[in-house]
């Protein structure tokens, strides 16, 4: 799990994504190790191009609000592995494993300026829940996105 960790890291450092809360450094580096979630990964040969991970709603899920979510955490395409369709591909996987759980809905947080990632979510056909965002830290804005994989 630690070149996951440190590729999260290193992606979203970047991407200057962790200044306005560098404590979530911990956390960013923690998410699945508990084996809670599932964590996918692009890889080419043995070299890690990005990582998505798949988190079941659970009483700790910080936007899913019951059984039939779930909620895409930790998205991160290492800068060496960007603009290559890594991004696409593990929204996709990651999609296909929410519809094989029986997921009815699917949904994930980003800030402002992750638009590279936006932008994959908007082309798979996640659409904004504003009245789902969140500011966990002032100044901070968490935008919520969903994708509804049946009714």
């Amino acid at each position: 799990m630690s070149a996951v960790s440190e590729l999260r890291v290193i992606a979203y450092t970047a991407d200057g994504l962790l200044e306005a809360d560098p404590a979530y450094v911990e956390a960013l580096r923690l998410l699945g190790a508990d084996g809670h979630g599932e964590v996918l990964v692009a890889e080419d040969g043995d070299r890690l191009l990005g990582t998505i991970m798949f988190e079941p709603w659970s009483e700790r899920s910080e936007i899913a609000r019951g059984a039939d979510e779930a909620e895409v955490r930790a998205f991160a395409v290492a800068p060496h592995g960007r603009g290559r369709g890594v991004g696409r591909a593990l929204v996709n996987a990651l999609v296909e494993l929410a519809r094989e759980e029986g997921v009815s809905r699917l949904l994930l947080s980003t800030q402002e300026q992750m638009l590279s990632a936006q932008y994959v979510y908007r082309a798979r056909g996640f659409v904004r829940v504003p009245e789902r965002d969140r500011s966990p830290l002032p100044g901070v804005t968490l935008e919520t996105y969903e994708l509804v994989l049946k009714e």
